[in-house]
């Protein structure tokens, strides 16, 4: 079993995408197991791939479609599943609606990096601690 954090990115920015990647495998204990650019593949994904990921990052504004049908469609996610949300646009009013929506935490994409790495790293070191809750 992969130790790493299997974590999927929906982010339609090619640029911002392959930074992220990077940035999550050089220092987040992450494995990127797939990506998105459209709600609508992503949530064909992630329903078809249930036991394959750990964290899910979104952004929510998308060539096609929204964050927010993705973050929707999550709600029914296994309880050690989290999803967090990686935008330019984490107001206090964005952030209220992804915690209607059950999101583990809303990061925003110009001064929150740091703190998403922390948070993935977080989560990992939970992995390794309750092995069984993944």
């Amino acid at each position: 079993m992969d130790s790493r954090l299997q974590t999927y990115v929906v982010e339609d920015n090619p640029t911002i995408r392959e930074n992220l990647i990077g940035t999550l495998e050089e220092l987040a204990c992450a494995t990127v197991v797939g990506f998105a650019e459209t709600e609508q593949h992503a949530r064909e994904w992630l329903h078809g791939h249930t036991d394959e990921w750990h964290l899910a990052i979104v952004d929510l504004f998308l060539k096609q479609g929204s964050g927010l049908g993705i973050l929707q469609a999550c709600q029914s996610r296994k309880p050690g599943q989290k999803v967090v949300v990686l935008s330019n646009y984490a107001t206090p009013d964005i952030r209220r609606r992804c915690a209607e929506f059950g999101v583990d935490a809303v990061f925003d994409k110009s001064n929150e990096i740091d703190a998403l790495v922390d948070f993935c790293l977080a989560q990992a070191g939970s992995m390794h601690a309750a092995p069984d809750a993944n």
